[in-house]
């Protein structure tokens, strides 16, 4: 399969700078996203975007450095409000400690900050092994299948179940609740307008409020991210819309990243078939291949900041209360930083020097559960199968936010045993 598979002919250099949209969500599809940000960093680095019908103006970072100078400078630059680039609906606010300025960030992340201790990661090590090899040996070799359906999901549906202590027989309504929360209202995909999301959401909060109800009669609380928001000091008499937003935060967080980040190393792989020659050579490499897969996908597009006070970036003199959007697709690609970016390579030196994760006091705190996870499942693979093999173009979601996939039709080959 060619290295260029899905690169688009797509121009950005015949489109004018300022008539550019950055938030269309089909800029993400057949990586036509790659040449613009490509352009930006050059001629533009510190865009402003003006006008736009649904999100006003706001700056577009697209450099490494200048990203994260951004990120680890929260005190000149607020995530308090919003992480995306539209402001909350005022009827229907979602607080949530990633949308937090400390104290209450700080207080708020520590509740549940010990679910991904190395200590807890030791201990669900040998859980998530075998969940992934029940997955792996369900599946039907030289038949044509959706690899984010029966693995991706199913595999970050499973944890997800296993980090809040939820119902395993409903496992999938984590994943309904977090493709609802983060999908674009106007592709009418997932949802066909925001009095759907709403309706949805607060069918979450319900559900969620009973096992808060049960866990917070408990004297001996057990240790999932529920009893931890139940007990917790900063978090146990907080608001149900507050709740609302950071169980939205976690679900979104421990399955979006992590689902698009499974699809997308079988899918490099298969742009990059000297890479996967050399992974099936030295399996040894999963090591160096997890974060480098991790970069290349970039599951989260941007976050947003907001200005606190006037300063300068790059050139540019930002206003207070200005938005900006730290477009970590675009620092991820930045060959100033990371050299030879914008190819995937399994055995890159410093491959964990890349901004998925974002840096500062809201670094993700899911980054080592999620990097176990690709790591087992790969180990997994490789005893398996000789290749998966991408067999039709990816289905990308429809959102400027969340990079990630519907779709990827894959063919398992059994792994020829000496």
């Amino acid at each position: 399969m060619s290295e260029a598979r899905t690169i688009s002919t797509f121009d950005p250099y015949s489109i004018p700078l300022d008539e550019l949209d950055l938030i269309r969500p089909d800029i993400f599809h057949h990586d036509k996203h790659v040449k613009i940000f490509e352009r930006l960093r050059k001629e533009d680095p510190v865009h402003l975007q003006k006008d736009h019908e649904n999100a006003g103006s706001f700056w577009n970072i697209t450099k490494y450095n200048d990203i994260m100078y951004v990120d680890t400078h929260h005190d000149l630059f607020s995530s308090d409000g919003s992480i995306v680039v539209d402001d909350q609906d005022e009827d229907f606010p979602l607080p949530m400690f990633i949308a937090m300025d400390p104290p209450k960030h700080d207080q708020q992340r520590k509740e549940v900050s010990p679910v991904v201790a190395p200590r807890n990661l030791a201990e669900l090590e040998g859980t998530i092994r075998k969940r992934v090899q029940d997955i792996l040996d369900s599946l039907p070799i030289g038949e044509e299948i959706n690899w984010v359906e029966l693995v991706s999901i199913e595999l970050t549906t499973q944890m997800l179940a296993t980090l809040f202590d939820f119902p395993f027989e409903d496992r999938r309504k984590l994943t309904r609740w977090s493709d609802v929360a983060t999908a674009d209202v106007e592709s009418g995909d997932i949802v066909a307008d925001e009095d759907q999301r709403r309706a949805e959401l607060i069918e979450c909060l319900e559900y969620f409020q009973n096992l808060w109800q049960q866990r917070a009669k408990d004297p001996n609380p057990g240790f999932d991210l529920v009893s931890m928001l139940a007990h917790g000091e900063s978090t146990k008499n907080m608001d149900p819309v507050e709740y609302l937003g950071n169980l939205v935060l976690l679900i979104v967080g421990g399955n979006d990243t992590t689902r698009n980040s499974i699809t997308g190393g079988v899918n490099f792989l298969n742009m990059f078939p000297k890479e996967y020659d050399k992974l099936r050579a030295d399996p040894g490499l999963i090591t160096k291949m997890v974060p480098e897969i991790i970069r290349y996908q970039t599951p989260l597009a941007y976050m947003r900041r907001t200005a606190l006070a006037d300063t300068e970036l790059g050139g540019k003199q930002i206003k207070k209360g200005d938005k900006l959007l730290m477009w970590y697709v675009s620092g991820n690609r930045d060959s100033d930083v990371i050299e030879r970016a914008d190819e995937f390579l399994i055995d890159r030196d410093r491959p964990r020097n890349h901004l998925s994760f974002g840096f500062g006091i809201h670094r993700c705190m899911g980054n080592r559960l999620a990097e176990m996870q690709l790591k087992i499942l790969w180990e997994e693979i490789m005893t398996r199968f000789d290749r998966i093999e991408v067999v039709g173009e990816p289905v990308m979601v429809k959102s400027s936010f969340v990079k990630g996939y519907s779709e990827l039709p894959v063919i398992l080959h059994k792994k020829q045993h000496a």
